[in-house]
């Protein structure tokens, strides 16, 4: 029976390997600079390295918002990743943590157990995590341009330079992401249902799966909103965007906050905007921001919602 319940972690976890991915290897799959096999490949062993070596901090975080049972565990996993998988209907770059948070409040409010003490701390983090990716490429850009811009290189010394600084990144960003929102899939199991190392890797071989099945769609949709609507993104502009984001949710990992990969892409990728004077699109940030909004809003109201009623009206815990 507990196998069933964990089906919902496996769908969330699925949820996130098909949406964030695309935040960190995009622009190269979209430019076509880099195989979209190779991708994969590297994408799935720096997700497992980071989930494996900085992912438990994350896990203790969550864990101690709202106290699970086996079913509330199974709803709250469920409800988020289908808020997420809605957000993405909508070519809108979801956010994970908002929609796992809302819906562990949403739980923990139907239980009477909610502990909110770290919540501002990580409600701050949705305004700190593209705030400090904006900086950090506003840092960036222009010193790398510089020493780009010095070195005098060829355009095809230049293009595989930028193709290894791609990769190493996209390493980078996978790792951070694995250490980062491993969370965001199996937090709500641990201690209920899994012990850390089943956690651990029950999370990121989920996340592998959603990265090889469905990714690649997912890569289309988002890149087309970020790095084409909102800004005029270029695979270097792309590279120190995702360097500031795997920097930016690193740091979250060891402080042991899920935040989301989306408001940090975003974050770069509107100060590669402003560091060049480019045009940035108001219409689609606009739309991104009533994503962030809506996100953790919908999955606690139906999280509370079909929660309520399965534990007061069906009677199962």
């Amino acid at each position: 029976m507990s196998i069933i319940f964990l089906l919902s972690g496996l769908y969330m976890g699925w949820s996130l390997g098909a949406n964030d991915p695309s935040h960190i290897f995009g622009t190269a799959v979209v430019t076509n600079m880099i195989k979209y096999r190779t991708v994969i490949i590297l994408l799935c062993i720096f997700l497992c390295l980071g989930a494996a070596l900085q992912g438990a901090e994350g896990l203790s975080t969550l864990k101690s918002i709202a106290s699970q049972t086996e079913m509330s565990a199974f709803v709250a996993a469920f409800i988020a990743a289908s808020t997420v998988l809605l957000m993405v209907k909508f070519n809108l770059p979801a956010s994970t943590s908002q929609a796992m948070l809302g819906a562990i409040i949403g739980i923990g409010f139907v239980n009477c157990n909610a502990n909110l003490s770290r919540v501002p701390a990580i409600m701050a983090s949705w305004v700190l995590t593209p705030a400090g990716c904006a900086v950090i490429s506003m840092i960036l850009y222009p010193i790398f341009s510089a020493i780009l811009k010095k070195a005098k290189l060829s355009d095809k010394k230049y293009d595989r330079i930028l193709k290894a600084v791609v990769i190493i990144s996209g390493c980078y960003g996978s790792y951070s992401l694995g250490a980062n929102n491993l969370a965001n899939v199996t937090g709500v199991y641990y201690g209920t249902l899994l012990t850390l190392n089943q956690a651990i890797w029950i999370g990121a071989i989920s996340i592998c799966l959603g990265v090889i099945t469905y990714s690649k769609v997912v890569t289309d949709k988002v890149m087309k909103t970020v790095g084409k609507e909102l800004v005029q993104l270029t695979p270097y502009g792309a590279t120190i965007a995702v360097i500031a984001m795997a920097v930016v949710m690193q740091i979250y990992a060891v402080i042991g906050i899920p935040v989301s990969s989306a408001q940090a892409l975003v974050g770069g990728s509107l100060g590669i905007g402003l560091v060049k004077r480019e045009k940035i699109g108001i219409r689609p940030l606009v739309n991104i921001f009533i994503g962030w909004i809506t996100t953790p809003l919908i999955s606690c109201v139906l999280c509370y919602g079909i929660y309520f009623v399965i534990k007061n009206w069906i009677g199962y815990p």
